[in-house]
């Protein structure tokens, strides 16, 4: 059985931090897309000129209900990296009848009323809040902190990433069906792993309602490991 993958990028990224795990999944039988979300990657023209606080958690969602209607996709496997994992939980509140199942990739698992800021610490969220230029945007972190490490892994990704919509963060996550019923898997990235998702991993290793694995990889394992991170997605479809 194959069913279509649909890869969310996480902060500062875009839809082309898929590139090398794409043809993989394909190659296996299954559609795949990986939009931008918008003022991110080809997108992120919209988020210039002062934009940004116009981009928040909700049009980020909307980007991908539209995706799955527009595109009339069904059975999907809805994969959140990072920040995103607040986006696939948005959507499949808003769009669940066209999903099979929610695969959170070293992300955020939010419950109604939460916002990302909400996992951090006060003293994080204060060097965030720091970090923010005046236009809503918040500059990236450099890739060696989340795994990328190989020179000609940084040549190719660190021209392509951009600041990320603050209001993103800040946004209040609105659920209006209450806790979703679709399956739910959490990857957890180990090698070296960001503190800040432990939290779910404690949460839900031992969940029997979650699957849950682990990959040897940083936080983007899909630049640094597209392999293992491609054979661990298949595994779930």
């Amino acid at each position: 059985m194959t069913r279509p993958f649909v890869l969310v990028h996480g902060a500062w990224h875009g839809g082309w931090c898929w590139r090398r795990v794409t043809p993989l999944l394909r190659a296996a039988g299954h559609d795949v897309y990986a939009p931008s979300l918008t003022g991110l990657g080809d997108r992120a023209h919209l988020g210039s000129r002062g934009a940004g606080p116009a981009i928040d958690l909700e049009a980020h969602v909307a980007d991908i209900v539209a995706l799955l209607e527009m595109e009339d996709i069904a059975d999907a496997v809805l994969v959140g990296h990072s920040y995103a994992g607040m986006v696939i939980a948005g959507a499949a509140d808003r769009a669940g009848a066209r999903l099979g199942r929610l695969v959170y990739l070293d992300a955020f698992v939010p419950a109604d009323g939460q916002c990302v800021l909400d996992f951090w610490t006060d003293e994080a969220r204060s060097d965030i809040a720091r970090r923010t230029a005046a236009g809503g945007l918040i500059p990236p972190t450099p890739l060696p902190a989340f795994g990328v490490t190989r020179p000609e892994d940084l040549a190719w990704a660190e021209p392509r990433l951009r600041p990320h919509p603050h209001a993103t963060w800040t946004q209040k996550l609105r659920l209006t069906q209450g806790e979703t019923r679709l399956p739910r898997a959490y990857i957890r990235c180990t090698n070296p792993a960001r503190p800040v998702f432990e939290q779910f991993a404690r949460r839900y290793r031992g969940d029997p309602a979650w699957t849950y694995r682990e990959i040897d990889a940083g936080h983007d394992c899909m630049i640094a490991d597209p392999h293992g991170t491609a054979e661990l997605l298949l595994s779930l479809a």
